[in-house]
C-alpha cells in the first residue's frame, strides 16, 4: 500500500512545467510505446537532480510505505508524472505496468530486480534476469510486455525518483497492471 498525493494547481515549479511541456511534445508524436518511452527518458534525464525541480512538499516520504506524489496528469490521458519517495527499506511487490513507463532517479539509489515470466509445466514462474542499482541521474525506459520488476530502497537514506507513465493514473488509480504472486527467484 502506498500513500498518494496529487499536486494542486499552481504548486509545481517552473522547471517541472518545462519538463511536462517537453514530455507532451514527445508523447504527441504518436509513436509506438518503446520509442515513446525512449524519447521521454531523453527529456527527463537533464532535469534529474536539479534543486528547483520539486517543491519541499513533493519530496516528503511516509514512514509506513513509499509515497507517490502525482505531479501532473495530462488532461487527454496521454501521460502522468509522479514523484516517488522511498525511505530506507521501502519497496514494491513484483509487478508490471498498464503502459510504457520511464523512471529516473532524482536522489539516492533504487535497487531493481527484473523478471521474465517463464512456463513451468502447467503454470509459470518468475525468473530473475537482472539486478540493477540506479543512481542519481540514471533513467530506465520500458514498455509491456516484459516490464516485470520490483523496486526498493536498500540504502540508508531517502531515495526519490520521477516516473512518467503513458496513462492517466489519477483516473486508473494505479500504474500497476498486475501484482505477481508466482514462485520467483529471490
Amino acid at each position: 500500500m502506498t500513500t498518494t498525493s496529487v499536486a494542486a494547481a499552481g504548486t509545481t515549479t517552473e522547471r517541472l512545467r518545462t519538463l511536462v511541456a517537453e514530455i507532451r511534445e514527445a508523447v504527441d508524436r504518436g509513436l509506438p510505446p518503446d520509442p515513446t518511452a525512449r524519447l521521454v527518458a531523453d527529456r527527463l534525464a537533464p532535469h534529474l537532480g536539479a534543486p528547483d525541480l520539486l517543491t519541499p512538499a513533493q519530496c516528503e516520504g511516509d514512514p509506513a510505505h513509499y509515497r507517490q506524489h502525482v505531479l501532473h496528469a495530462e488532461p487527454d490521458g496521454g501521460f502522468s508524472v509522479v514523484a516517488i519517495v522511498w525511505l530506507p527499506g521501502q519497496g514494491t511487490p513484483i509487478h508490471d505496468h498498464v503502459s510504457w513507463c520511464v523512471a529516473g532517479v532524482h536522489q539516492g539509489e533504487e535497487h531493481e530486480r527484473r523478471y521474465q515470466l517463464v512456463p513451468d509445466g502447467t503454470s509459470a514462474r518468475l525468473l530473475a534476469t537482472e539486478d540493477v542499482v540506479n543512481g542519481p541521474g540514471e533513467v530506465a525506459a520500458f514498455a509491456p510486455p516484459g516490464d516485470i520488476h520490483s523496486v526498493r530502497n536498500a540504502g540508508d537514506r531517502t531515495a526519490l525518483s520521477l516516473h512518467v507513465y503513458g496513462a492517466d493514473i489519477t483516473r486508473l488509480g494505479t500504474s500497476v497492471r498486475r501484482l505477481y504472486r508466482l514462485p520467483a527467484d529471490r
